[in-house]
């Protein structure tokens, strides 16, 4: 039976976990919450404190999947678990680390792939870049298969513009030639599985995300079109009000090129657009 630690299982990851439980397979999750914990076992995931030894649980693991994003001191895990990731990482069949988009930085709407230089255009992309690197060092040192996953804007459910619509706080923010690429995660979660079924040798990386980038404005007035409601306000970005967190998403505009899930692992996006995955969300509120 094989074993899956996922460290810093948040979001993504619990979308994961269904597909490997339905397959017999054990899923270990680490959190920092008691409350999260019994969500976790609810789910059916054995829990496990961050900060606790970690050496049984990466002894029983043949697989590893890291979440937790860096800080200013670097990447937690590897900050907290370095001596025995040393020693046993190089028994796992996979390694996936979900990484972001942003370490491509600003193309100016222009297309990135897999293989565009690095040029980070925030503080968390770099450090991004800095924990991808930190990774890859420990992953050859240790001969584990190091599969990197960018991942491009992700939403789901409970991660979707229709409460802020319904609320009528949503805004269409407008900066001329903007663009973003998004994914479902569901959609992370098909493409995470089949590259655990079918783990390159070296390790890989991947862009996640779906087949259509596009100005975020678009996405709101879709959105309420499916809600049936009027039109959010357009207010251009040079005038919003936006946190700093907020801003810096727009401080880079690119398009994010799929083609290498699709051709290397057969992956075939059930969501290949927003329009299709805002449709499958509004469902999905409405049958539950």
């Amino acid at each position: 039976m094989s074993c899956l630690l996922s460290f810093g299982h948040g979001y993504s990851a619990r979308a994961l976990t269904p597909r490997l439980l339905a397959r017999g397979w054990t899923v270990i999750g680490t959190t920092r919450s008691e409350e999260k914990a019994a969500a976790l076992r609810a789910e059916g995931v054995e829990p496990l404190n961050f900060g606790a030894e970690i050496g049984p649980a990466l002894a029983r693991a043949d697989h590893v999947l890291v979440s937790a994003g860096p800080g200013p001191e670097g990447d937690p895990v590897l900050n907290a678990y370095s001596p025995a990731l040393e020693t046993h990482l190089g028994a796992m069949r996979w390694v996936g680390y979900l990484s972001t988009t942003g370490v491509y930085g600003d193309h100016a709407g222009g297309w990135v792939d897999e293989d565009t230089p690095l040029a980070p255009a925030t503080r968390r992309g770099r450090m991004r870049v800095e924990a991808e690197a930190a990774w890859q060092a420990i992953c050859d040192r240790t001969g584990a298969p190091l599969h990197i996953f960018r991942l491009a804007g992700i939403y789901g459910p409970g991660r979707g513009p229709f409460a802020k619509v319904r609320e009528g706080t949503a805004r269409r923010i407008v900066k001329p030639g903007q663009v973003f690429s998004r994914i479902h995660v569901e959609d992370i979660a098909r493409v995470l599985e089949a590259s655990i079924a079918a783990p390159h040798p070296g390790g890989r990386i991947y862009n996640l995300c779906d087949d259509d980038p596009a100005p975020p404005q678009d996405v709101i007035a879709h959105a309420a079109e499916l809600l049936g409601l009027p039109l959010p306000e357009a207010v251009d970005f040079d005038a919003a009000e936006l946190s700093p967190m907020a801003r810096s998403f727009y401080a880079e505009s690119k398009r994010v090129r799929n083609d290498r899930i699709k051709d290397e692992l057969g992956v075939r996006l059930a969501y290949p657009d927003y329009r299709a995955g805002l449709a499958a969300l509004l469902r999905q509120e409405r049958e539950s």
